[in-house]
């Protein structure tokens, strides 16, 4: 059976919504009564936390929408999902970066798991199946009020005995270490397949920024069993992102694209900043024992190229990413999650 949870339905129950007689919407609505947009949303105070769903299973989460106020709650806010009780997230990411918006500024994404529409209207499909219970938190880290707008759409009912739950995990390297790469996943054990990868990627050197290697470790690998030949192959691009004639061109398809990019200004915007993504969905990466992923931070210098030799040289930029994966276990192993990110010591914009 198809549910539904919002501020006008905390609960997703049969007959349940377009009941409230309070919320945030009742001053507007004042003189229409109930049943007429009284609970359209939820505050979340500076450090408060508000649980979005908690459902009893068993059921299959299909699609999760939500728009805030302001938009700097994009990295200043961390979406928690917790499957069949456990008490360590399985999905713990800044609510911009989940959707594809790392930077608290807007921008468009047409693909077939993840869509962002005007102006910051987020929506994800990805399936999330669950066996008992699963619990969907957002917690506000930043300094001033969050209004929040969302729905949770569920169906109850069995799912298949196979099915595997689904996690996600946000790192940054603020900046990468010179000569060293920036993690993505390490320390998941199990076996699963990887389906995705977001990068919000900040340039701190002049010259081209992409040429580093997406690289696969499966089951034990020394070396990388799948590696790539440049950051922007690996997105589904080509020669530098780099259009003759207009430059750096953004795209957005149904599973990969360079949805942003953020141009220095003159003013306050003092480095070229990224959004692109990737959606293994026609080919997953499977794994049977364990993963670790990583990214190189690497370039070539300006002024190389036109005929003359370019070598590639280390950079530190600044490069966080959301690694979106599905496992045969609801949590990771005990000691194997990152530290839960610290967005109150990060720049954020």
């Amino acid at each position: 059976m198809s549910r539904s949870i919002s501020a006008e339905n905390f609960t997703g129950a049969k007959s349940g919504g377009g009941r409230a007689t309070e919320g945030t919407g009742a001053v507007a609505a004042g003189r229409l009564g109930p049943g007429w947009k009284i609970s359209p949303s939820i505050d979340i105070a500076p450090g408060g936390s508000a649980e979005l769903a908690d459902i009893e299973g068993p059921g299959t989460i299909r699609h999760l929408w939500c728009t805030t106020d302001p938009h700097a709650a994009w990295r200043g806010t961390l979406l928690r999902m917790y499957w069949e009780g456990e008490e360590e997230p399985a999905v713990e990411v800044p609510l911009g970066d989940f959707f594809c918006n790392g930077w608290n500024t807007f921008s468009q994404v047409s693909s077939v798991p993840v869509a962002a529409n005007p102006n910051g209207g987020f929506n994800a499909y990805w399936p999330m199946p669950f066996r008992r219970r699963a619990r969907l938190t957002l917690e506000n880290l930043g300094a001033e009020k969050v209004t929040l707008y969302y729905q949770v759409d569920y169906e109850s009912g069995d799912v298949e005995k196979d099915a595997s739950w689904f996690h996600a995990q946000w790192r940054r390297s603020h900046p990468v270490p010179y000569g060293d790469v920036h993690t993505l996943l390490d320390g998941v054990t199990g076996a699963g397949c990887y389906v995705g990868t977001y990068l919000a990627w900040g340039v701190n050197s002049p010259g081209w920024w992409g040429e580093g290697e997406l690289k696969f470790y499966l089951d034990g690998d020394a070396y990388p069993s799948i590696c790539g030949t440049g950051t922007e192959d690996y997105f589904g691009g080509a020669w530098n992102f780099d259009v003759p004639g207009q430059g750096y061109t953004s795209y957005t398809t149904p599973y990969l694209g360079l949805n942003q990019i953020l141009r220095p200004d003159g003013l306050y915007r003092s480095q070229q900043r990224f959004g692109m993504y990737r959606w293994h969905v026609p080919d997953p990466i499977r794994f049977g024992a364990d993963l670790r992923v990583t990214v190189q931070s690497l370039g070539i210098g300006p002024g190389q190229g036109n005929g003359l030799p370019h070598r590639y040289r280390h950079t530190s930029d600044d490069i966080a990413s959301t690694s979106l994966f599905y496992l045969d276990a609801p949590v990771l192993a005990p000691g194997s999650r990152p530290a839960t990110p610290d967005l109150t010591a990060l720049e954020v914009d």
